[in-house]
């Protein structure tokens, strides 16, 4: 193992204090800081030293693909790791947005000659475990509801969307039609419409939370059709091909396969390309969006996931408690995000302080960690 030097993102809905509180540095930040990068990912590959000069691991991985990957994971997914682990810290939403899935992608990126929506030719699932309170908006919820939340700021333009929302989740896909291809002309008049309804609850409360940072954005509407979560400290969201979803706040740990290809769908005065989006959207509802840890040893929980690219794990370890023996395939990256850990792979040994990373190489034998915190793992489920 080896120290980890990760990339921050400082995107504006970026958090100025949940980063670099975790890394022990002065708060508030100089600027938003929304995502720390722990990996191999082109856009902001991590470093390690090298006599005293970082290195990116991206370029370690090149150079001895064979030591850093393993011959199984280069010939499953080429000279590429294929996750990102972040840590993940939003003050602000995030856009709606999905992404495609293997196929999709590959033949997306083979038509997209402009890479307009499909940079790479990878899939992109995602799982986010939350570190704090985390307010998200996951998977289509039961259409009844999301009908019976629109129908009641008894905006008379909005009826045809509550009608199709009536007609069950075969009307999803025509209600996010209707609701994404409305007039740019009338979107601010529609979301003021909504805001001006003497309307209660937690429905009316999310919508009038996000017209403060888009008002003229029909997104607003489209949030309603999904889950509202509100993910507590352990607990995730499983983010498949397909899923419509935003962040909306809070700090967590985010696994995804190293992927680009995002197809957005309002909250964002980005492009959002509906005929895409709609192609690529699984119009299904969604019964259980929140997943918890599974125990699989003493002081260890994953999260499992029904694809091969990523798996994460979190290793808690109290005073006096026997070191963790961890057996994972391919290289691992670990966080440890509080206490004071002691990671060692049969081949270089690290010390972890709260916010800092290691990483290992395919050809280290098993995990073994030691002291007193946490840590969580990722690494590639090939089995």
């Amino acid at each position: 193992m080896e120290l980890l030097q990760g990339r921050i993102r400082d995107y504006a809905w970026g958090s100025r204090t949940a980063i670099a509180r975790l890394q022990g540095r002065p708060v508030p930040s100089d600027g938003p800081e929304a995502e720390l990068w722990l990996g191999a990912h082109p856009g902001a590959p991590a470093t390690v030293d090298r006599d005293g000069s970082p290195v990116s691991l991206t370029e370690l991985l090149i150079a001895e693909p064979d030591h850093w990957l393993g011959e199984r994971l280069v010939g499953r997914f080429g000279i590429r790791l294929p996750f990102l682990l972040k840590v993940l810290a939003a003050d602000a939403p995030l856009s709606l947005q999905a992404h495609p899935d293997a196929e999709q992608a590959r033949a997306g990126h083979a038509a997209d000659a402009e890479r307009v929506n499909y940079v790479d030719p990878y899939h992109k699932p995602e799982l986010l475990v939350a570190l704090s309170d985390f307010d998200a908006l996951c998977g289509f919820r039961d259409p009844a509801e999301s009908a019976a939340a629109i129908a009641a700021f008894g905006v008379p333009a909005l009826e045809p969307v509550v009608a199709a929302l009536r007609g069950g989740p075969a009307g999803l896909r025509e209600a996010v039609r209707l609701l994404l291809s409305w007039p740019a002309a009338e979107r601010s008049g529609l979301v003021a419409d909504v805001l001006a309804a003497e309307v209660a609850g937690p429905d009316a409360a999310l919508a009038r939370g996000l017209a403060v940072d888009y008002p003229a954005d029909p997104g607003v509407l489209v949030a309603l059709l999904l889950h509202h979560v509100r993910l507590t400290p352990g607990e995730a969201i499983w983010m498949p091909a397909g899923n419509l979803h935003a962040y909306l706040r809070g700090t967590g740990v985010e696994i995804m396969a190293a992927s680009d290809n995002v197809l957005r769908g309002g909250l964002t005065p980005k492009r959002v390309d509906v005929d895409e989006l709609l192609r690529v959207l699984r119009f299904e509802v969604l019964d259980e969006p929140v997943v918890t840890p599974v125990p699989v040893g003493p002081g260890v929980v994953t999260w499992p996931v029904p694809v091969e690219d990523f798996a994460l794990h979190r290793v808690e370890l109290a005073a006096g408690d026997p070191a963790v023996r961890l057996a994972l395939p391919g290289p691992r990256v670990v966080l440890c995000p509080t206490g004071g850990l002691t990671v060692d792979d049969g081949v270089g040994t690290v010390v972890l302080a709260p916010g800092q990373a290691a990483v290992g190489s395919a050809s280290a034998g098993p995990l073994v960690i030691l002291g007193e915190g946490q840590a969580y793992v990722a690494s590639c489920a090939l089995s």
